[in-house]
């Protein structure tokens, strides 16, 4: 990479940060190119992307974003993970590194916060934003047909009353 190459690439990796909410931080060292693939694949059918990047590039990136405190773990083979979604890449990497032991996350970062590898297995257990949005739909639901139900309620209980009555009156004018 030439000078312009490298300022390209700092300035992209930087737009990215810009938009993204996670990021997360992982050492491949020994990670062959079929299971290289394999993981940006898994990572790709998550809305996910996965970029093995220079560290020191990587830092420079880094640099003024609110991911400034992951930079310490740009040691050794590294690579980034990103996406809208933080739970899904967390998820798809905690997946990888259970089956493939060249594979370790070490750490990442959420908005400011920074995570150690144990924070980012808590945010893989997480439910995903789609199940989270589906369940918050569902809560937002429900009180409108418990609603329903209770304003039809007396209607119905009026209507039962009146059916008891009149079925009172019938048998008593047939007995009569």
């Amino acid at each position: 990479m030439d000078r312009s190459e490298k300022a390209a690439f700092v300035a992209a990796l930087q737009a990215v940060f810009a938009e993204t909410s996670f990021v997360l931080v992982s050492q491949n060292k020994g990670l062959t190119v079929a299971d290289a693939t394999k993981l940006r694949r898994q990572m790709n059918s998550a809305g996910a992307t996965y970029k093995v990047a220079k560290n020191r590039l990587a830092a420079l990136a880094l640099t003024g974003t609110s991911f400034q405190g992951i930079s310490p773990l740009l040691k050794g083979p590294t690579a980034l993970a990103w996406s809208k979604d933080p739970v899904a890449v967390a998820k798809t990497a905690v997946e990888f590194a259970k089956g493939n032991d060249k594979f370790v996350i070490l750490g990442g970062a959420l908005g400011k916060q920074t995570l150690n590898a144990d924070g980012v297995k808590a945010l893989a257990e997480l439910p995903s934003l789609d199940a989270l949005r589906a369940s918050l739909l569902g809560m937002i639901q429900t009180p409108a047909t418990r609603i329903a139900g209770v304003l039809q309620a007396p209607g119905s209980q009026l209507a039962r009353v009146f059916s008891a009555y009149a079925k009172k009156d019938e048998a008593e004018a047939e007995a009569a």
